[in-house]
């Protein structure tokens, strides 16, 4: 990883506080990405989280866990406004802080699950949760299961969790070692020496395959479905990161 991106590893739910108060960083920068990253992605980004949890159904309930303050909140505020959503925005105060107040909003500050009285009137109510780009940070402080567990005490029968955008170091490494990843390796550093594929074998608070899998087996085994969805091709890290979606029985 370079210099540049150094300042993403190991963000935490404090670190996020003092992202969101820095006056110097971008709006994707205040939520962990560089803006090459995210900016005019997030509404392709928000069309593929739009069909994997249903979003375009008039009058439910929609929970954004992590919500952050860049584009995305914007094109889920609008979703909610057209489509007559209650929409329940769920981040740290100075994250929240950076939102424009909307009727069609509903903003909820603290970590969760720690806050949960405060959503405790939404228990087995909501149609739909998103936690996007959170669970990489979730890991490094708190319980991943309890975490999950809570998610789904607030949904209804039926109702669906996508965990997404989460990078996968085991599917990065098999991207830079397939024949397309080197290409797109190659070509990055066209008209350079092309340093060796950028592989990690260190997986110290990292997310892989052994730890998907483990999410997806351990609610299946409590009557959910699980399902590990691939991100729509034309998202900037869809290469390296994946969803999890889980309905709940």
């Amino acid at each position: 990883m370079s210099h540049d991106h150094k300042q993403y590893e190991r963000l935490t739910f404090d670190s996020f506080k003092n992202r969101a108060n820095d006056g110097n960083l971008s709006p994707y920068e205040k939520i962990g990405f560089p803006d090459s990253y995210r900016k005019d992605k997030e509404l392709d980004i928000f069309f593929d989280i739009s069909k994997k949890l249903e979003l375009e159904q008039e009058k439910t309930t929609i929970i954004d866990i992590g919500c952050g303050c860049s584009d995305l909140v914007k094109h889920l505020i609008a979703n909610s406004k057209k489509l007559n959503q209650t929409l329940i925005l769920n981040d740290s105060e100075e994250m929240l802080s950076h939102i424009e107040k909307s009727d069609e909003a509903i903003k909820i500050a603290g970590r969760f699950p720690d806050n949960y009285k405060c959503l405790i009137q939404y228990e087995n109510q909501v149609d739909a949760i998103l936690v996007y780009s959170v669970l990489q940070h979730i890991i490094l402080e708190a319980n991943h299961f309890t975490f999950i567990d809570k998610c789904l005490d607030l949904l209804m029968p039926e109702g669906r969790l996508l965990i997404g955008d989460i990078p996968n170091m085991t599917k990065r490494n098999r991207f830079f070692l397939s024949s397309k990843g080197q290409k797109t390796h190659e070509e990055y550093h066209r008209g350079k020496e092309v340093p060796p594929l950028p592989l990690t074998h260190d997986f110290t608070e990292k997310i892989d395959d052994a730890l998907l899998f483990g999410i997806l087996h351990r609610y299946r085994a409590l009557g959910h479905e699980t399902y590990l969805i691939p991100q729509a091709n034309n998202l900037p890290m869809a290469t390296r990161r994946e969803d999890i979606l889980i309905v709940k029985n």
